[in-house]
Protein backbone atom coordinates (compact mmCIF):
# COMPACT_ATOMS: atom_id res chain seq x y z
CA UNK A 1 0.00 0.00 0.00
CA UNK A 2 2.57 2.16 1.08
CA UNK A 3 4.49 2.05 -1.65
CA UNK A 4 2.18 2.40 -4.14
CA UNK A 5 1.05 5.45 -2.66
CA UNK A 6 4.03 6.84 -2.96
CA UNK A 7 4.38 5.95 -6.38
CA UNK A 8 0.96 7.76 -7.22
CA UNK A 9 1.98 11.07 -5.93
CA UNK A 10 4.92 10.75 -7.82
CA UNK A 11 2.73 10.07 -11.00
CA UNK A 12 -0.50 12.75 -10.33
CA UNK A 13 0.54 16.03 -8.90
CA UNK A 14 -3.28 16.69 -8.38
CA UNK A 15 -5.18 16.19 -4.89
CA UNK A 16 -5.71 13.05 -3.91
CA UNK A 17 -8.70 11.71 -1.09
CA UNK A 18 -7.75 8.33 -0.10
CA UNK A 19 -10.15 5.90 2.01
CA UNK A 20 -8.14 3.31 3.71
CA UNK A 21 -9.31 0.49 6.08
CA UNK A 22 -7.72 -0.29 8.71
CA UNK A 23 -7.02 -1.49 12.25
CA UNK A 24 -6.27 0.66 15.28
CA UNK A 25 -2.78 -0.59 14.69
CA UNK A 26 -2.03 -0.51 11.20
CA UNK A 27 -3.51 3.10 11.66
CA UNK A 28 -0.68 4.24 14.13
CA UNK A 29 1.52 2.44 11.46
CA UNK A 30 0.46 3.82 8.63
CA UNK A 31 0.69 7.51 10.67
CA UNK A 32 4.76 6.30 11.29
CA UNK A 33 5.00 5.51 7.49
CA UNK A 34 3.86 9.00 6.17
CA UNK A 35 5.82 10.76 8.27
CA UNK A 36 9.00 9.00 7.59
CA UNK A 37 8.23 9.64 3.46
CA UNK A 38 9.77 12.49 1.77
CA UNK A 39 7.27 12.32 -1.24
CA UNK A 40 3.96 12.09 1.29
CA UNK A 41 4.92 14.72 3.84
CA UNK A 42 6.22 17.07 0.85
CA UNK A 43 2.59 16.76 -0.64
CA UNK A 44 -0.43 19.34 1.19
CA UNK A 45 -3.37 17.98 -1.50
CA UNK A 46 -3.51 14.49 -0.17
CA UNK A 47 -6.71 13.56 2.42
CA UNK A 48 -6.23 10.53 4.31
CA UNK A 49 -9.51 9.13 5.36
CA UNK A 50 -9.29 6.01 7.94
CA UNK A 51 -12.51 3.47 8.02
CA UNK A 52 -11.72 1.64 11.11
CA UNK A 53 -12.18 -2.63 10.48
CA UNK A 54 -14.89 -4.16 10.95
CA UNK A 55 -16.67 -7.54 9.96
CA UNK A 56 -15.44 -10.15 7.96
CA UNK A 57 -15.78 -8.50 4.31
CA UNK A 58 -14.19 -5.53 2.37
CA UNK A 59 -16.29 -3.26 2.64
CA UNK A 60 -14.69 -1.50 -0.77
CA UNK A 61 -18.02 0.65 -2.01
CA UNK A 62 -18.15 1.89 1.25
CA UNK A 63 -14.71 3.22 0.82
CA UNK A 64 -15.34 4.48 -2.31
CA UNK A 65 -17.69 6.41 -1.01
CA UNK A 66 -15.93 7.91 1.65
CA UNK A 67 -13.20 8.96 -0.29
CA UNK A 68 -15.90 10.44 -2.59
CA UNK A 69 -17.69 12.52 -0.15
CA UNK A 70 -14.34 14.40 0.49
CA UNK A 71 -13.70 15.60 -2.82
CA UNK A 72 -13.57 19.27 -3.10
CA UNK A 73 -12.82 19.57 -6.33
CA UNK A 74 -15.68 19.89 -9.30
CA UNK A 75 -14.70 16.71 -10.89
CA UNK A 76 -12.88 13.11 -9.39
CA UNK A 77 -10.88 10.65 -11.22
CA UNK A 78 -12.03 7.38 -9.87
CA UNK A 79 -9.41 4.97 -9.61
CA UNK A 80 -7.72 2.04 -7.21
CA UNK A 81 -4.84 2.22 -5.34
CA UNK A 82 -3.16 -0.71 -7.11
CA UNK A 83 -3.24 1.69 -10.51
CA UNK A 84 -0.79 4.07 -11.32
CA UNK A 85 -1.72 6.53 -13.89
CA UNK A 86 0.10 7.89 -16.74
CA UNK A 87 2.77 11.10 -16.13
CA UNK A 88 0.63 14.08 -17.23
CA UNK A 89 -2.91 12.20 -16.79
CA UNK A 90 -3.88 15.07 -14.06
CA UNK A 91 -3.28 18.21 -16.85
CA UNK A 92 -4.47 16.18 -19.53
CA UNK A 93 -7.84 15.40 -17.22
CA UNK A 94 -8.12 19.41 -16.44
CA UNK A 95 -8.02 19.67 -20.42
CA UNK A 96 -10.35 17.34 -21.29
CA UNK A 97 -12.75 18.87 -18.78
CA UNK A 98 -12.69 22.03 -20.93
CA UNK A 99 -12.64 20.71 -24.24
CA UNK A 100 -15.54 18.22 -23.58
CA UNK A 101 -17.67 20.88 -21.59
CA UNK A 102 -17.70 18.59 -18.95
CA UNK A 103 -20.09 21.33 -16.89
CA UNK A 104 -22.80 20.99 -18.73
CA UNK A 105 -23.27 17.15 -20.02
CA UNK A 106 -23.43 13.96 -18.18
CA UNK A 107 -20.24 12.49 -19.42
CA UNK A 108 -18.18 9.87 -17.30
CA UNK A 109 -14.47 9.99 -19.35
CA UNK A 110 -12.70 6.75 -19.84
CA UNK A 111 -9.55 6.35 -18.45
CA UNK A 112 -8.16 2.93 -20.72
CA UNK A 113 -6.60 0.31 -18.43
CA UNK A 114 -3.49 -1.71 -19.16
CA UNK A 115 -1.72 -4.07 -16.57
CA UNK A 116 1.81 -5.80 -16.38
CA UNK A 117 2.57 -8.83 -14.53
CA UNK A 118 6.25 -8.02 -13.89
CA UNK A 119 7.14 -6.23 -10.46
CA UNK A 120 9.96 -4.49 -12.16
CA UNK A 121 8.00 -2.22 -15.38
CA UNK A 122 10.30 0.38 -17.11
CA UNK A 123 6.56 2.47 -16.75
CA UNK A 124 5.76 3.63 -20.59
CA UNK A 125 6.21 7.59 -20.77
CA UNK A 126 3.89 8.23 -23.94
CA UNK A 127 1.36 6.36 -25.54
CA UNK A 128 3.94 5.14 -28.50
CA UNK A 129 5.63 3.21 -25.69
CA UNK A 130 2.92 1.69 -23.89
CA UNK A 131 1.82 0.60 -27.54
CA UNK A 132 4.93 -1.61 -28.02
CA UNK A 133 5.31 -2.48 -24.59
CA UNK A 134 1.85 -4.24 -25.44
CA UNK A 135 3.06 -5.62 -28.51
CA UNK A 136 5.95 -7.47 -27.04
CA UNK A 137 3.71 -8.49 -24.16
CA UNK A 138 5.09 -6.91 -21.55
CA UNK A 139 1.50 -4.92 -21.16
CA UNK A 140 -1.84 -6.55 -21.64
CA UNK A 141 -4.91 -5.17 -21.61
CA UNK A 142 -6.85 -4.93 -18.07
CA UNK A 143 -7.94 -8.46 -16.67
CA UNK A 144 -7.41 -9.49 -20.05
CA UNK A 145 -6.56 -13.35 -19.28
CA UNK A 146 -9.67 -13.61 -16.81
CA UNK A 147 -12.44 -11.09 -17.51
CA UNK A 148 -12.40 -9.31 -20.83
CA UNK A 149 -15.92 -8.33 -20.48
CA UNK A 150 -15.18 -6.23 -18.11
CA UNK A 151 -13.43 -3.96 -20.19
CA UNK A 152 -14.48 -4.59 -23.86
CA UNK A 153 -16.15 -2.08 -24.88
CA UNK A 154 -13.82 0.69 -23.90
CA UNK A 155 -12.70 -0.69 -28.01
CA UNK A 156 -8.60 -1.23 -27.46
CA UNK A 157 -7.95 -1.98 -31.22
CA UNK A 158 -9.35 1.72 -31.61
CA UNK A 159 -8.25 3.33 -29.13
CA UNK A 160 -4.85 2.16 -30.70
CA UNK A 161 -4.87 4.46 -33.46
CA UNK A 162 -7.60 7.33 -31.83
CA UNK A 163 -6.25 10.48 -31.68
CA UNK A 164 -9.58 12.43 -30.96
CA UNK A 165 -12.18 11.63 -27.92
CA UNK A 166 -14.96 8.68 -29.24
CA UNK A 167 -18.09 7.51 -27.43
CA UNK A 168 -18.46 4.03 -26.55
CA UNK A 169 -22.15 2.25 -25.69
CA UNK A 170 -22.34 0.44 -22.56
CA UNK A 171 -22.39 -3.00 -22.43
CA UNK A 172 -23.08 -6.18 -19.68
CA UNK A 173 -20.38 -6.08 -17.49
CA UNK A 174 -18.60 -3.21 -18.21
CA UNK A 175 -16.70 -1.70 -15.34
CA UNK A 176 -14.01 1.15 -16.71
CA UNK A 177 -12.13 3.86 -14.64
CA UNK A 178 -14.01 7.43 -15.49
CA UNK A 179 -13.61 10.96 -14.38
CA UNK A 180 -16.81 12.36 -13.52
CA UNK A 181 -18.33 15.58 -12.14
CA UNK A 182 -18.60 15.67 -8.29
CA UNK A 183 -22.26 15.23 -7.90
CA UNK A 184 -22.39 11.66 -9.79
CA UNK A 185 -23.90 8.61 -8.00
CA UNK A 186 -22.80 7.32 -5.51
CA UNK A 187 -21.57 3.21 -5.51
CA UNK A 188 -24.07 1.01 -3.75
CA UNK A 189 -22.58 -0.37 -0.37
CA UNK A 190 -24.40 -3.57 -0.65
CA UNK A 191 -21.53 -4.96 -2.63
CA UNK A 192 -18.59 -6.00 -0.76
CA UNK A 193 -15.67 -7.98 -1.19
CA UNK A 194 -15.44 -9.32 -4.41
CA UNK A 195 -17.35 -8.99 -7.36
CA UNK A 196 -19.73 -6.36 -9.53
CA UNK A 197 -19.05 -3.71 -7.00
CA UNK A 198 -17.47 -1.15 -10.11
CA UNK A 199 -20.04 -2.50 -12.29
CA UNK A 200 -23.22 -1.53 -11.04
CA UNK A 201 -21.69 1.58 -10.40
CA UNK A 202 -21.23 2.12 -14.32
CA UNK A 203 -24.59 0.36 -14.82
CA UNK A 204 -25.84 3.37 -12.62
CA UNK A 205 -24.25 6.25 -14.85
CA UNK A 206 -25.14 4.82 -17.62
CA UNK A 207 -29.20 4.76 -16.64
CA UNK A 208 -28.58 8.17 -15.46
CA UNK A 209 -27.45 9.19 -19.29
CA UNK A 210 -24.17 9.88 -18.89
CA UNK A 211 -22.27 9.58 -22.21
CA UNK A 212 -19.16 7.12 -21.86
CA UNK A 213 -16.09 8.85 -23.52
CA UNK A 214 -12.44 7.22 -24.27
CA UNK A 215 -9.95 9.44 -24.13
CA UNK A 216 -7.17 8.94 -27.07
CA UNK A 217 -3.94 9.73 -24.82
CA UNK A 218 -4.54 8.56 -21.46
CA UNK A 219 -3.86 5.57 -20.06
CA UNK A 220 -3.43 3.88 -16.22
CA UNK A 221 -1.54 0.66 -15.63
CA UNK A 222 -2.32 -1.61 -12.69
CA UNK A 223 0.58 -3.18 -10.77
CA UNK A 224 0.85 -6.75 -9.62
CA UNK A 225 0.19 -7.48 -6.15
CA UNK A 226 -0.80 -10.78 -3.76
CA UNK A 227 -4.22 -11.91 -4.82
CA UNK A 228 -6.92 -10.54 -1.98
CA UNK A 229 -8.25 -12.11 0.49
CA UNK A 230 -11.71 -11.87 -1.32
CA UNK A 231 -11.52 -13.10 -4.70
CA UNK A 232 -9.84 -16.13 -3.06
CA UNK A 233 -13.09 -16.90 -1.56
CA UNK A 234 -15.04 -15.99 -4.49
CA UNK A 235 -12.99 -19.10 -6.13
CA UNK A 236 -13.68 -21.06 -3.50
CA UNK A 237 -16.78 -20.46 -1.84
CA UNK A 238 -19.79 -21.74 -3.43
CA UNK A 239 -22.00 -19.56 -0.98
CA UNK A 240 -20.14 -16.44 -1.39
CA UNK A 241 -21.47 -16.95 -5.07
CA UNK A 242 -24.50 -17.87 -4.42
CA UNK A 243 -24.71 -14.34 -2.21
CA UNK A 244 -22.99 -12.25 -4.88
CA UNK A 245 -25.81 -13.54 -7.45
CA UNK A 246 -28.47 -12.87 -5.05
CA UNK A 247 -27.45 -9.33 -4.51
CA UNK A 248 -27.31 -8.61 -8.48
CA UNK A 249 -30.83 -9.50 -9.02
CA UNK A 250 -31.93 -7.72 -5.91
CA UNK A 251 -29.89 -4.33 -7.05
CA UNK A 252 -31.22 -4.85 -10.58
CA UNK A 253 -34.91 -5.07 -8.97
CA UNK A 254 -34.13 -2.02 -7.56
CA UNK A 255 -32.71 -0.08 -10.62
CA UNK A 256 -36.43 -1.64 -12.73
CA UNK A 257 -37.87 0.34 -10.07
CA UNK A 258 -35.88 3.35 -10.10
CA UNK A 259 -35.72 3.71 -13.85
CA UNK A 260 -38.73 1.97 -14.92
CA UNK A 261 -39.06 0.86 -18.44
CA UNK A 262 -35.23 2.11 -19.50
CA UNK A 263 -33.70 -0.55 -17.21
CA UNK A 264 -35.09 -3.30 -19.38
CA UNK A 265 -31.36 -3.86 -20.93
CA UNK A 266 -29.64 -4.32 -17.85
CA UNK A 267 -32.02 -7.47 -17.01
CA UNK A 268 -31.71 -8.73 -20.43
CA UNK A 269 -27.58 -8.19 -20.64
CA UNK A 270 -27.61 -10.23 -17.57
CA UNK A 271 -29.22 -13.14 -18.85
CA UNK A 272 -27.42 -13.67 -22.10
CA UNK A 273 -24.19 -13.27 -20.44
Amino acid sequence: LSLSLQAICKHWEGPISLALYLSDAEAQQFLRYTQGSEVLMSRGNVGYHIVYKEGQFYPVNLLRNVAMRQVNTPYMFLSDIDFLPMYGLYEYLRKSVVQLDMANSKKALVVPAFETLRYRLSYPKSKAELLSQLDMGTLFTFRYHVWTKGHAPTNFAKWRTATTPYRVQWEADFEPYVMVRRDSPEYDRRFVGFGWNKVAHIMELDAQEYEFVVLPNAYMIHMPHAPSFDITKFRSNKQYRVCLKTLKEEFQQNMSRRYGFAALKYMTAENNS
